[in-house]
């Protein structure tokens, strides 16, 4: 290994299923590096005396670190590492948009290819796990402290994982019968498996978290008892208000939310009792969604997996201003999908009997108006806080936006001192690793906040 492994070395990616078994299959598509490969890619880390792509992380990841002891075949320093800023390194690995985080910072992006840094995160841990690598909390104290958890989304489980390592122990409710939040239903399989999170929630019982599913606070449990049993509270409760385009027909029959859609679909395979609107199965159809975000990526990729006839992908600026992960896009394109650049969504046509049959774009460029045949349409506009009644009782303040305000003494501390609160319930939809970094720091508020 030298410091000019990159000129001899490519950048490579993981290789993918092939193309006929993605577009019917939900299993991830890319599968794991050999340990060769990986000790290949890991060794075109520069170790940049200051690394842009742990600055650029939002946990800031020691990603120098961890690929150098990886280079070395000491995978259980690596994954102690990884854990050591991050508590679902395995999970980020394969649902961060690294080309707009650690990859798009890496030296080596300029001219010669980033580290692949987002798969061989993955590779480590999931080689860890496998070989029975475990979080050591045997020197930790326990303290008698007690927190209570309201939400098992990504910024719910990170708090839980620090507070654990501190001798607190946490409980973590949630409405759902799994754990994971969006990690578990809003993401689709393709790009993260199932056992993936069931495997974390594995990881997490033996260190202590104990997990209430099925149980919704302000219906299972008084809020009030929560304040009395518990030294504090952390919120991670997420946003699953869908974002209205305020356009005609946005009701009509055929029209779907994007988290409506996806959850079903989920829940489908996952053989999981059936909620809300249940499945929604478009085989055979003409698919519109509109928007141009990692959620409109999944719906599209989903729809495909279904085997609608025609996946259209409809986006109001162009291709360079999606919000999206640049990878998703190319994955939806290789698959089928048909993007529809600059068009702004008008209305939803309809027919006599008030179904879904097209939509009415106007071209952002030209501002001439098209019709685009559909069967169904995806609404992809992204989500925004839904509240709950009990906040207000708690004394948790909201901005104009309905997210929660965090404007304590200490970082993510609520009006109430004793009340927490990270993720994209404080900061809007966002990505996990937004949520994690968030839940990691309110956990050590509250650590501080205790005195433990």
């Amino acid at each position: 290994m030298t410091a000019l492994d990159f000129l001899e070395r490519p950048r490579a990616e993981p290789g993918k299923l092939p193309l006929v078994e993605r577009q019917s299959d939900f299993r991830e598509i890319y599968r794991a590096f050999v340990n060769e490969e990986a000790v290949q890619q890991s060794t075109r880390c520069l170790s940049c005396g200051n690394p842009y792509c742990s600055w650029k992380c939002p946990v800031h990841n020691d990603i120098p670190g961890w690929l150098d002891l990886a280079a070395k075949g000491r995978i259980w320093e690596a994954a102690e590492l990884a854990h050591e800023t991050n508590s679902l390194p395995e999970i980020c690995g394969r649902v961060c948009p690294q080309d707009r985080l650690c990859e798009g910072a890496c030296t080596l992006n300029t001219g010669f290819g980033a580290v692949t840094i987002g798969s061989m995160e993955k590779w480590i841990v999931d080689n860890a796990f496998a070989q029975g690598w475990r979080p050591d909390l045997a020197h930790v104290r326990k303290t008698g402290k007690r927190v209570a958890i309201v939400g098992s989304g990504p910024a719910g489980l990170s708090c839980a994982d620090v507070l654990a390592r501190f001798g607190v122990e946490a409980v973590v409710f949630d409405r759902q019968d799994e754990v994971g939040g969006l990690l578990m239903f809003g993401i689709p399989e393709f790009k993260l498996e199932k056992r993936v999170v069931r495997q974390r929630r594995d990881i997490f019982e033996s260190m202590g978290i104990r997990f209430e599913l099925g149980c919704e606070i302000g219906r299972d449990v008084a809020v009030e008892k929560l304040l009395l049993d518990f030294d504090a509270v952390f919120l991670g409760l997420g946003t699953y208000q869908a974002v209205s385009g305020g356009f005609a027909g946005e009701n009509a029959v055929g029209v779907h939310q994007a988290l409506d859609y996806l959850i079903g679909n989920t829940r489908q395979h996952q053989q999981l009792p059936a909620q809300g609107n249940g499945f929604i199965d478009l085989h055979g159809g003409r698919v519109v969604v509109l928007g141009g975000g990692d959620t409109a990526m999944d719906c599209v990729r989903t729809a495909i997996r279904q085997g609608a006839t025609q996946v259209s992908c409809v986006y109001r600026r162009d291709e360079a201003s999606m919000p999206g992960s640049r990878k998703e896009v190319a994955n939806a394109k290789e698959e089928g999908v048909q993007f529809l650049w600059n068009r702004q969504p008008q209305a939803i046509l309809t027919d006599s009997a008030g179904r879904a049959r097209g939509v009415e774009v106007k071209l952002t460029d030209t501002g001439a108006v098209e019709s685009l045949h559909a069967d169904a349409v995806i609404v992809a506009f992204g989500f925004q806080p839904s509240p709950p009644s009990w906040l207000q009782p708690l004394g948790v303040q909201l901005d104009s936006k309905r997210r929660v305000q965090v404007r304590g003494q200490l970082p993510f501390q609520t009006a109430n001192a004793k009340v927490f609160a990270g993720g994209d319930m404080v900061r809007g939809a966002d990505l996990v690793v937004n949520a994690v970094a968030e839940g990691r720091t309110a956990a050590k508020s509250i650590v501080q906040m205790l005195g433990v």
